[in-house]
């Protein structure tokens, strides 16, 4: 071993007996640690917005994900003792959360859309969508009988999430997932098969709808990159560790809602329906269309998030 290596290695040593004797040593329950990670995310002003709200919602998920432990059973755990090898891992965690600002989600290589758990990793955004609420009821009253829908487009589908919720909501359809990104439909692949699904839905690269074909459906869903250049621009540094195609969208956000609109019509049945997640940009939606009749659909989190448009109201949709 030359001298130096020699000297890194003492180093870590030194690093390691240092932590066991000092900060590591008098943490040493659940109930310690999540209170030292609560105290370390508010000094710091970690910002919270994958999946939790708060500093203390995710501390308790970031101390349980990293010891294997249940995400809602925290009270039987608080005065367990924790050893010290899974100390130096909650300690390291803890740093990366608060001085890189890696997400929770990235960290545990998990979240979660209501009772469902998705594997991820930095090459996919971290579910979130206000569809996971709507497809809980079968996407009611728009689809009457979720029976009946037979066949389902999940436009930029990244983690692959809403197209497993799909399957779970239209136990009939066979869905189409599609991404651009072939980082991300690997990530996708990954949760079909955890999920058994790999019989209903298939995995497409596709930009927007350029390999989707002459093929038509019930129900297409999106929750596209939708973020305006100005906010980009302001996002907390969380955000910055998400892949910038799957939320980047133009200057005014709807560089792919446009493509989305224009050729909706023709991958749509008759009666079909799309469904578009836009966050916040409802006006620069309604200002872009305003001839096109949009219902805006109500959930927990507002009712100004998700249009829906009929295909007959879609350009070119006119039977």
């Amino acid at each position: 071993m030359t001298d130096h290596a020699e000297e890194l290695d003492h180093e870590h040593d030194h690093e390691h007996h240092e932590h066991e004797s000092g900060p590591l040593a008098e943490l040493v329950t659940v109930r310690d640690w999540l209170r030292y990670s609560v105290t370390r995310f508010n000094r710091t002003q970690i910002f919270c917005g994958h999946g939790v709200t708060d500093s203390f919602d995710e501390a308790a998920w970031l101390v349980l994900s990293t010891l294997a432990l249940p995400l809602d059973r925290l009270e039987p755990f608080l005065d367990a003792c924790i050893p010290s090898d899974e100390r130096l891992a909650l300690f390291d965690n803890i740093e990366r959360r608060v001085v890189e600002r890696v997400p929770t989600a990235y960290i545990a290589q998990e979240a979660w859309l209501g009772d469902f758990r998705f594997y991820v990793d930095e090459r996919v955004i971290i579910p979130r969508s206000f569809f996971a609420e709507l497809l809980e009821n079968g996407f009611a009253p728009w689809v009457e009988d979720p029976d009946t829908v037979t066949s389902a487009l999940d436009l930029c589908t990244g983690s692959g999430c809403l197209a497993i919720l799909m399957a779970h909501a239209f136990p009939n359809a066979d869905i189409v997932a599609a991404d651009l990104s072939e980082d991300a439909l690997d990530v996708a692949r990954r949760n079909v098969d955890d999920y058994a699904l790999g019989g209903q839905i298939e995995l497409v690269r596709s930009d927007v709808f350029s390999a989707i074909g002459e093929r038509r459906f019930d129900l297409i869903l999106s929750n596209p990159p939708y973020v305006t250049a100005e906010a980009m621009a302001a996002l907390p540094p969380e955000y910055l560790h998400e892949p910038t195609m799957a939320l980047a969208a133009g200057e005014d956000g709807l560089d792919i809602v446009r493509k989305l609109i224009a050729e909706a019509a023709q991958h749509l049945h008759p009666e079909g329906l799309l469904a578009v997640e836009v966050g916040h940009n409802r006006d620069i939606v309604e200002n872009a269309f305003p001839e096109l009749p949009f219902s805006w659909l109500s959930t927990r989190g507002g009712d100004d998030m998700v249009f829906l448009l009929k295909r007959e109201d879609l350009p070119g949709g006119q039977i």
